[in-house]
Parts: structure tokens; C-alpha cells; sequence
């Protein structure tokens, strides 16, 4: 299936960018890293964001899960023969048939406001896998690093789709991660299990859709 029959048949069409939470009814907004923590601790700091972000991303997905792994980029408007595959799925994607099968939309920038014409396109890259295809670890680590200047670092959003339980996971940054689900059941176990890395700015709302 499509991504974007996936998208329209189970999220609404809800279009993929941040902040997810606030874009859907069903979700938790994770905080990563501490605040309080300072940062000639950089160390200390990253060590609880590596840990939080693996921990949640771990809990959502079993190894047999069917996944897309889709990533949205920006450039200069040019053809799409012209736009080179992104090295983020050469790396982190252990299977070579999945990235054969790496698929590239072109679609208007997801950023701009209605009345204006967008400069640069949104490139939607995305594959179909297996969750243990997937080198998490690695990915997400990368993810969490781009904001901070530490390498290896992902420049590009990624988005995890669990096709298998309905659910998405997406970092914002070192700071915090989205869970957004079609069902308030598959997200649960995390309200519960990791009720003390919320993030308390939308407690509130978090517990009127599973209190």
C-alpha cells in the first residue's frame, strides 16, 4: 500500500510534520532530555536522551512489527531524477531488497501557508520493512544528535509508522519525542510505564485521553 492510502485510510491524512501531538487527538508528548541538567554535562545529558528515546521506540515496536520508515526532506526545486537517494536507508536499513524498493514522492512544501508559493518542495522518501530490519539503535541515536552537534547526526525528520499497531513515533529533537496512535489501547502500556518522562507542559491533556 501507498503511503499516502496508508496515511488517508488510517490517520485522516494527517499530514506528517511537527508537532504531531498537536496535529491528532490520540498521542503523548515525551520529554528527553533534563533541562535541569547542565550543559557542560553534555555527556550526562545525551546519555538520558540516548536511554529515553531507545527505551520508548523499544516499547512500541516488536521485532516482526511491519513498518514505514519515511523521511521528509527539503531542497531547491529541481527534477526528481535529479534527487539523489538519501544515504540515511543505505545506512540504517540492513536489508538490500528493502532499498531497492525505496520509494520518492515530490509533493508541495509541507511548511508553506496557503496563500503562498512555496520555494522548495517537501521529498517524502519512504520504505516498507520489518522493525528488526531497521538498525534503531544507530537511527535513533543519529536522530537525537542533530540539534546538539555531535555526529553521526540525521538532518531530515523521520517518522516510524507501525503498521502492525497503528502507531507513530516521531523525535522533535534532544528535547522530546511524539507517540500518536488510532487507538488510545496500543499507547497505553507507555502512560503508564513511562508516566514520569511526560512531558508536564501537556499532562493535562495527555490524562483526558486515558484517565
Amino acid at each position: 500500500m501507498h503511503i499516502k492510502d496508508y496515511m488517508k485510510n488510517h490517520f485522516n491524512d494527517l499530514v506528517l510534520c511537527p508537532p504531531l501531538f498537536y496535529n491528532w487527538d490520540t498521542g503523548i508528548r515525551f520529554e528527553l532530555g533534563d533541562p535541569s541538567i547542565d550543559w557542560a554535562e553534555k555527556d550526562k545529558y545525551m546519555r538520558q536522551v540516548y536511554i529515553r528515546a531507545l527505551e520508548i521506540y523499544k516499547a512500541l515496536h516488536n521485532n516482526d512489527d511491519e513498518l514505514y520508515v519515511v523521511t521528509m526532506a527539503h531542497f531547491s526545486n529541481v527534477p526528481k531524477r535529479k534527487v539523489k537517494k538519501l544515504n540515511l536507508y543505505k545506512q540504517y536499513i540492513k536489508n538490500k531488497t528493502v532499498l531497492k524498493e525505496l520509494n520518492l514522492d515530490i509533493i508541495p512544501n509541507i511548511f508553506a501557508e496557503e496563500d503562498e508559493d512555496p520555494k522548495d518542495n517537501t521529498y517524502r522518501y519512504w520504505v516498507r520493512c520489518k522493525a528488526y530490519e531497521v538498525r534503531h539503535v544507530q537511527l535513533i541515536k543519529s536522530i537525537c544528535n542533530h540539534e546538539v552537534g555531535l555526529k553521526p547526526r540525521v538532518y531530515q525528520r523521520v517518522y516510524f509508522i507501525n503498521i502492525t499497531t497503528g502507531t507513530i513515533f516521531h523525535i522533535n529533537d534532544d528535547r522530546g519525542c511524539d507517540v500518536i496512535s488510532i487507538s488510545s489501547n496500543s499507547i497505553k502500556q507507555l502512560f503508564e510505564k513511562y508516566n514520569d518522562w511526560i512531558l508536564d507542559y501537556d499532562r493535562e491533556r495527555i490524562n483526558a485521553v486515558f484517565l
